[in-house]
């Protein structure tokens, strides 16, 4: 965490500590894993349990030095890799005392201070929740909570220490009553989003949920929500009957008896007058 000084900007980050890490570690550990690749390849073949034996035998057929080198530096290469996506994964965040930035890669997110009710961690979830209780802004990091605790309260923001509804919150089940007209759809493509691991497309329908007043939050893949202030009225019960005549009222469920024959013994006349 930096401060610049009283009432400037405070913020929080990785640090150069953990570029460091990430840039020179993970490239190292690669290449120990490429060079016991290559090393211990001849020993995983001769293993009848061990799958894909075939891949094994291949890089023992390889010459040496070649194989070795070879696979420390596709090893290395696969820990830059690693330190390239942690590094765009970061998150950044800087607070003052009139609004937080929120920045990964090259996105960033601004929310003022006005209107904002509380501000808490969930799980490894930054949270700011807004006057009508709907969330604002919910980013993933491993940030320490601590430090953003400090952070936040020191430009006076209102820290809490979870989430002030989080009793409020239901496990999602398809048709379950009680949500706005078309967040059930929602809820079934983010699921499917949430099963197959495509963030973007979740962090998207997590916005339209938005529009609906519902909060979305995420357990081990399943989702839990809840309504919040600004959510529209629940609409129609897909589980219960539809509605039907009235058991109680008059004539409910009787039938009029047919016409008798008239005075003449033919059909009966209407009694209305042309």
């Amino acid at each position: 965490m930096r401060t610049d000084g009283y009432g400037s900007p405070t913020v929080v980050g990785g640090g150069a500590g953990e570029l460091v890490l990430m840039w020179a570690g993970f490239p190292v550990l690669g290449a120990v894993a490429g060079w016991g690749l290559a090393a211990g390849a001849g020993f995983v073949a001769d293993l009848p349990w061990f799958p894909v034996q075939g891949l094994f035998a291949g890089i023992d057929r390889l010459p040496e030095p070649h194989a070795t080198i070879g696979a420390v530096a596709l090893g290395a290469l696969a820990g830059l890799v690693v330190a390239l996506i942690g590094t765009a994964e970061r998150l950044t965040v800087t607070v003052d005392v009139e609004r937080v930035r929120l920045r990964r890669d090259d996105t960033e997110q601004s929310v003022p201070r006005r209107g904002v009710r509380a501000v808490f961690r969930d799980g490894k979830d930054l949270v700011v929740l807004g006057a009508a209780d709907e969330e604002l802004t919910r980013e993933r990091s491993d940030l320490d909570a601590g430090r953003l605790e400090a952070a936040f309260r020191q430009h006076g923001w209102p820290w809490a220490a979870q989430d002030p509804h989080r009793e409020a919150f239901r496990r999602w089940v398809p048709e379950l009553p009680g949500l706005p007209v078309g967040a059930d759809a929602l809820l079934r493509a983010r699921q499917r989003a949430v099963d197959r691991d495509k963030g973007d497309d979740a962090r998207e329908l997590r916005a339209e949920l938005a529009r609906l007043g519902v909060v979305v939050r995420d357990d081990r893949k399943r989702q839990y929500w809840r309504l919040s202030a600004v959510a529209p009225p629940p609409g129609p019960n897909p589980l219960s009957p539809g509605p039907g005549p009235n058991p109680l009222s008059p004539g409910a469920g009787t039938v009029a008896p047919p016409a008798g024959p008239g005075p003449d013994g033919g059909p009966a006349r209407s009694t209305d007058q042309d």
